[in-house]
């Protein structure tokens, strides 16, 4: 798989940096945007498993932030402020620009204690934990969560990969708002109903691609563990291997007579939660 990911990195590289440069040459970052209303807590979708989460109280919080991947959106610029980014594990699809937006906005940058220890932050940003740990970003109570994938980074997409610890997924309590999953890359898991049970998620982020991680029928079953009442996909049609729809996964959810709602969000579009 490691060869595939390499492949797949470089590709993107080459094939996606001039348009990013192109953009960060057109578009003027916008400093920190307004919070949400109260009672609301808002969701960005930047394609593939990268999400930037705005809460009631004012937090900021980026979710796997590849930023330039091929579904990005072209017309928005990147977050100027930031108050927690969050790595479900070391692939370069997940972690994407996590070290350069941590010095651009000084956020800390939450991860495995392998994984953090390998991105070379400064002391105070770098927060590596591990599964079961809790952490509190404004109104947003942060608990680290199991996810069922694998784990390696590679400073250099030529260069050896290295151990960066177990993966994981986030559940994220907002005050006056909704708690919500973000699963990471995982497969389906009989722990999602602990997860259920503890914490009581109400929107699950989940990869649907299939591949690398969980198709439509097995996130399907992963929102009946979970007993959530929305699903947001993510992880599919970045690339030709990631087949898994929105569509497939809604009829998924029929046949076992789930009512979750699957919420299609649109790159790049703020969207309530």
């Amino acid at each position: 798989m490691r060869n595939k990911l390499v492949a797949v990195a470089v590709g993107a590289m080459v094939a996606f940096g001039g348009a990013a440069a192109a953009q960060d040459a057109a578009a003027q970052p916008k400093p920190g945007a307004k919070a949400p209303a109260a009672g609301k807590a808002e969701a960005t979708w930047w394609g593939h498993a990268a999400f930037v989460l705005r809460t009631p109280g004012g937090a900021v919080i980026a979710i796997d932030p590849w930023l330039t991947n091929p579904k990005a959106p072209k017309d928005v610029a990147q977050p100027e402020a930031l108050d927690a980014i969050l790595i479900t594990h070391g692939h370069f699809d997940h972690v994407g620009e996590a070290k350069a937006l941590a010095q651009k906005t000084g956020a800390k940058v939450y991860g495995s204690f392998e994984l953090v220890n390998l991105l070379g932050l400064p002391e105070a940003q770098a927060v590596g934990a591990n599964a079961g740990g809790t952490f509190q970003v404004k109104d947003a109570t942060i608990h680290l969560v199991e996810a069922v994938h694998s784990s390696s980074y590679q400073a250099d997409p030529k260069g050896a990969a290295q151990y960066a610890g177990a993966p994981l997924g986030y559940v994220i309590e907002i005050e006056k708002g909704p708690t919500v999953y973000h699963a990471g890359d995982t497969g389906a898991f009989e722990s999602m109903a602990l997860i259920a049970t503890q914490f009581k998620p109400t929107v699950a982020m989940l990869p649907i691609g299939g591949h690398f991680t969980m198709g439509p029928a097995e996130a399907a079953q992963a929102a009946r563990l979970l007993k959530v009442k929305s699903v947001v996909p993510m992880h599919y049609g970045t690339f030709p291997l990631l087949q898994g729809t929105p569509d497939a996964l809604r009829g998924e959810l029929k046949k076992l007579k789930n009512s979750a709602k699957v919420l299609d969000l649109e790159p790049g579009k703020a969207t309530a939660l």
